[in-house]
């Protein structure tokens, strides 16, 4: 670890990863420069800890670090990593970073096309509550661990393995855990069969003897673990059949409650309670349990913090309720997420009348998943369609949010241009009882708080 050398310049330091990587430098001592298009909260927290933030992307930024590490999303043309090449100052990606970041520790890689935020920010709770101090950089701000990296003083480092752009490919696990796989990032992949060998890559970077845990309940993951082929590590699986190597028995998802039992090899461990409702926070709450006791943590330890858990940020979030109109948010971007959402919110807020404010992100992956897109909402009562978040792309013809408004057939599905008339259009819609979702990977959550103001 004493290779990495400051000052650091982190290019995109407002992003979730680029974040972690800032913090964790800076609890080293290692003095932090970075730029963004635009400040946030996370390059708040970062300046706060000492780190110098520039908005917006210039040369004149750069200074003179020993290493400069850049997020996947700026190219070439950035000026600060064209004035770093011309300079002769190393450039590296921050998968990179993190490997070097993690160099000594036994690590827990998570990975999967959904639930792997809330999986690994399990994982890094209960090895915290079991008093092991783990190392942990996560996708998403986790409410119970109050951010989204530690250094740790102890031996584990849990860390988010993020497919976009083979970043996975950067991590040498102990441990790995694969939730799902299902085509995504095809604006990068190109076809889902490219996709899909970046997680059969991935399934085979862990070290000889260690572990991989995948979903046997996914036809993605399992087809990916068999093409793998097992080279010296042991599989196990998870999921809700009595014949996976951990199963989750006797599920309850109630109102209000949620419960199962952990099987191993079909011996019961004891019953875990959770917060959120729906199955797939039972199976990441699985995967999570089998990870920790395989890392040496009782049940005895396992089961308080499952049960105190209350997740990431924008993952099934409560927002406030005003005038008897409960608003919650999630950051659901996919079809697949979306339904998994959606029949969580029935399970959990029963016969009550549920409205969606979803805005699309990204132009591509609303095209490659248009149909899916026209058909994962039947579970509302109605749906605000918002005008798309492009980060950095271009529209596609025939593909855009009002396109989508008019193709969904179930509920009925409405556009809006802006936030403050998705907002409008909520509070109108809304009625004491009722509950409302905001939903989507960009800034949607800022509408939440404007459809409170509205009701008040």
């Amino acid at each position: 670890m004493s290779d990495i050398r400051g000052p650091v310049h982190l290019v995109g330091i407002g992003g979730m990863h680029m974040s972690a990587i800032g913090q964790l430098l800076l609890e080293r001592g290692i003095a932090v420069t970075g730029s963004d298009l635009r400040p946030s909260s996370l390059t708040a927290r970062l300046e706060s800890l000492g780190a110098r933030v520039y908005a917006g992307h210039s040369a004149a930024n750069l200074g003179s670090p020993a290493l400069v590490v850049t997020t996947a999303a700026a190219g070439d043309d950035n000026p600060e990593i064209a004035a770093a090449r011309e300079r002769g100052i190393p450039v590296i990606l921050r998968a990179e970073m993190v490997a070097r970041l993690m160099e000594g520790k036994r690590v827990i890689a998570v990975a999967g096309s959904h639930g792997k935020t809330t999986t690994s920010s399990l994982v890094a709770f209960i090895l915290s509550e079991a008093g092991l101090k783990p190392m942990y950089l996560l996708g998403g701000e986790s409410i119970d661990l109050n951010g989204n990296a530690a250094s740790g003083e102890g031996d584990l480092c849990v860390v988010e393995a993020d497919e976009y752009r083979r970043a996975f490919h950067e991590y040498t696990p102990d441990l790995a855990v694969i939730t799902n796989v299902e085509p995504d990032h095809l604006d990068y992949y190109g076809t889902p069969e490219a996709y899909h060998q970046a997680f059969v890559e991935f399934a085979r970077k862990p070290k000889p003897g260690g572990l991989l845990l995948a979903c046997g309940d996914d036809p993605g993951a399992m087809r990916v673990v068999h093409e793998a082929g097992n080279g010296g590590i042991t599989v196990e699986t998870y999921g809700f059949d009595p014949r996976e190597s951990w199963c989750a028995g006797n599920p309850h998802l109630g109102v209000g409650e949620t419960t199962f039992e952990v099987l191993r090899q079909g011996k019961l461990l004891g019953q875990l309670q959770l917060r959120q409702p729906g199955r797939h926070f039972i199976a990441n709450a699985l995967a999570a349990t089998a990870a920790c006791i395989h890392l040496g943590v009782g049940f005895g330890d396992i089961r308080p913090a499952v049960h105190a858990f209350r997740g990431a940020h924008r993952r099934f979030e409560f927002v406030g309720e005003e005038g008897g109109v409960v608003v919650m948010d999630d950051y659901a971007h996919h079809p697949t997420e979306v339904r998994a959402t959606l029949q969580a919110a029935r399970a959990r807020f029963g016969g009550r009348r549920i409205i969606g404010v979803y805005q699309p992100h990204t132009y591509s992956r609303i095209s490659y998943l248009w149909d899916e897109w026209t058909r994962c909402w039947s579970d509302l009562d109605a749906l605000i369609v918002l005008e798309t978040y492009a980060a950095r792309e271009t529209p596609v013809a025939g593909r855009s949010a009002s396109d989508l408004a008019r193709a969904i057939r179930e509920p009925a599905a409405s556009y809006a241009p802006g936030f403050d008339e998705a907002a409008r259009m909520a509070a109108d819609l809304a009625r004491p009882g009722d509950v409302v979702f905001t939903i989507g990977a960009g800034d949607v959550l800022e509408v939440g708080p404007r459809i409170l103001e509205l009701l008040r």
